[in-house]
């Protein structure tokens, strides 16, 4: 299994000039071999570029990608690491959300496909990342 990260599926869904060819073959050869999932945060992030539910929907189906849900192992896990951060003196502002993601994929040890590795790499250095060179 691989967890993709909000940017990457919306860089597709968006057609980004600069990163939906990349997004895409990263997440088709992952296709290839593997289940590719999304989790309740992510669903969430992917919800603000749809205006109906039953669109979103459609295009997680269309795409292929498997909702996971996050297991409570993963939740305890990023409020420790967001507690890190913030004792590091990291702002408030929209980050928690990336905290919920990494810690998903630590806990269940599989790799997240991102381009947005900077705090991933910190807070949760085990994970394996794939991201643009």
């Amino acid at each position: 299994m691989l967890l993709v990260d909000t940017n990457v599926v919306l860089d597709v869904v968006t057609n980004d000039p600069r990163w939906a060819a990349w997004s895409q073959s990263q997440l088709d050869a992952a296709a290839a071999t593997q289940t590719v999932a999304i989790n309740d945060v992510i669903y969430s992030e992917l919800s603000l570029a749809f205006k109906r539910i039953e669109e979103l929907d459609a295009m997680i189906a269309k795409a292929g990608l498997h909702h996971e849900p996050i297991p409570r192992e993963s939740l305890f896990l990023a409020a420790k690491a967001f507690l890190s951060y913030r004792r590091k003196g990291g702002a408030k502002g929209g980050v928690l959300p990336d905290f919920f993601i990494g810690a998903h994929a630590a806990v269940l040890d599989i790799p997240l496909l991102t381009r947005d590795t900077g705090r991933y790499e910190t807070y949760f250095p085990t994970l394996k990342l794939i991201a643009p060179e």
